[in-house]
């Protein structure tokens, strides 16, 4: 099957509508994708790009039906990745010493997939052309790193068509091929669900080799992508787009995220959201599960957002795994001017909240101070929480509010922003005196503090154990440690 593009460009690619995760798991696919390679006749016969492996016979079978492949004069790869020079060996087996032009980068990759080097390959550069006759020639046009080093675009005059590889492209299959022709509101969900998850870490790139292709000074009539729709109406648009999102893009949103062993977490985040609310109406919150929704959709959330809140349980003082993967994936993609906090719920240590913290402090992000929760939150201490959320609602306001905060608690005074952290326990431990008949001991990693006033009923240690009772396996709630590194907390030390 083919599909006429424009003049004597005809689309030859290939519809996957059953394809749900790409870069092995790394991207999950909900709409299908294709695989688009195209054929120009004029003088001289351009075949650019091939299709994923998997359809290399389709895909052969198809080509033959349109020509005889013999007719083949040049082969243009844009980019080595499997799904665009996939059926790359079964076509060079029919029609081995045609040459196959390619940036150096892409020999190293094409030879690395294929194992090949005896192909006839064609280096180009950026401005190198290729005259293909009826006065048209394709211009070459390297894009290193948008988002591998093989990458590049091909230009073909004339007809002022950009095949563009990568770029402006989207994981979206569709029986209709161009952009006037879809859905747009699902086109551009796409679009930018593609921009967020694949390219923002190569933002700055993307907004230099845009304005070296419009210092051309070329016409772009048609834009024809490799994966997704082709961009015949207003193409202009998609470009704009792409320099926005790739300008440090956000807006007026706030984005949650959580996971969560016993929902107590979950219920700080609903809490967390409601207070956001209560101050600022007009922000978007967006709530997820880490473990229950579509990660792919939470980091394009993180990408549209000011500012971005992460909880997690604690779970052998550290935070659950899939937040720590959550955490990686948003490190790598580097995120630009967004703020951040942690928050969540731990027995008896909270280490979770602190590594959260650090990581993204790490990754770039403007850090407030995170919110911890002993055990299941009771009704004081979510609203602590709702309080918690409408002063981050007031601090990443991105202009003056008009609603004053609705503070969850008249009991509680207003809580500057710092280390917050909410014991929910049958006894709330406060700052004591200690005398000179002090018998507390504390921790000397973390500070805690133990009294055996309190005692440490989270670890059967009954109030009023002297320290000399306490079992040897006891660990600090704080720091997890065990008795060796307390000391006698001696009245000097006192505060």
């Amino acid at each position: 099957m083919t599909i006429h593009v424009k003049n004597n460009i005809h689309w030859v690619g290939q519809r996957d509508w059953e394809v749900q995760d790409f870069h092995g798991t790394e991207y999950k696919i909900t709409k299908g994708t294709s695989y688009n390679s195209y054929l120009i006749r004029e003088e001289k016969t351009v075949l650019i790009d091939t299709v994923d492996h998997r359809f290399s016979h389709q895909f052969i079978q198809n080509l033959e039906m349109e020509i005889d492949l013999n007719s083949i004069d040049y082969i243009v790869i844009n980019h080595a990745e499997e799904d665009h020079s996939g059926a790359l060996s079964d076509l060079m087996a029919r029609i081995p010493n045609t040459p196959i032009y390619c940036t150096e980068a892409a020999i190293d990759s094409i030879v690395g997939h294929h194992h090949h080097p005896e192909w006839n390959f064609k280096t180009v550069k950026t401005g190198d052309s290729l005259d293909i006759g009826n006065g048209k020639q394709l211009v070459f046009v390297e894009a290193p790193m948008l988002h591998w080093p093989d990458s590049m675009m091909t230009y073909l005059t004339g007809d002022a068509v950009l095949f563009s590889n990568d770029a402006f492209g989207q994981h979206y299959c569709d029986e209709r091929l161009f952009n006037d022709e879809v859905d747009q509101a699902e086109l551009m969900d796409q679009c930018l669900r593609y921009y967020s998850n694949i390219l923002t870490p190569f933002s700055s790139l993307v907004t230099a080799k845009i304005h070296e292709v419009l210092s051309f000074n070329l016409p772009v009539d048609m834009i024809a992508t490799s994966h997704g729709i082709v961009w015949r109406d207003n193409p202009a648009q998609i470009i704009e787009k792409y320099l926005e999102w790739a300008n440090s893009y956000q807006e007026d949103r706030i984005t949650i995220f959580y996971d969560s062993m016993s929902n107590n977490t979950r219920m700080m985040a609903d809490a967390i959201a409601q207070g956001i609310h209560d101050v600022d109406p007009g922000v978007a919150v967006k709530v997820f599960n880490v473990s229950r929704h579509d990660k792919n959709e939470i980091l394009a959330n993180v990408f549209r957002s000011k500012g971005v809140l992460v909880g997690s349980s604690t779970m052998n003082n550290v935070m659950m795994p899939k937040v720590a993967g959550m955490l990686e994936e948003i490190t790598g993609l580097r995120f630009k001017e967004k703020k951040a906090g942690a928050f969540g719920s731990y027995g008896w240590n909270g280490g979770a909240v602190d590594r959260i913290h650090s990581r993204l402090t790490d990754a770039g992000f403007q850090m407030v101070e995170g919110l911890k929760a002993k055990w299941k939150p009771d009704g004081n201490a979510l609203k602590l929480c709702r309080e918690h959320g409408q002063r981050i609602a007031k601090l990443w306001a991105l202009g003056e509010l008009n609603v004053e905060p609705m503070l969850a608690s008249n009991t509680q005074p207003t809580i500057e922003p710092k280390a917050l952290e909410v014991e929910v326990a049958a006894t709330v431990k406060v700052k004591q005196e200690h005398g000179p008949d002090c018998q507390c001991m504390i921790c000397t990693v973390c500070n805690w503090v133990y009294d055996p006033q309190v005692g440490e009923p989270n670890q059967g240690v009954e109030v009023g154990t002297p320290w000399a009772e306490v079992p040897d396996y006891f660990l600090c709630p704080e720091c997890n440690l065990g008795k060796d590194v307390f000391v006698p907390h001696r009245k000097e030390d006192a505060a």
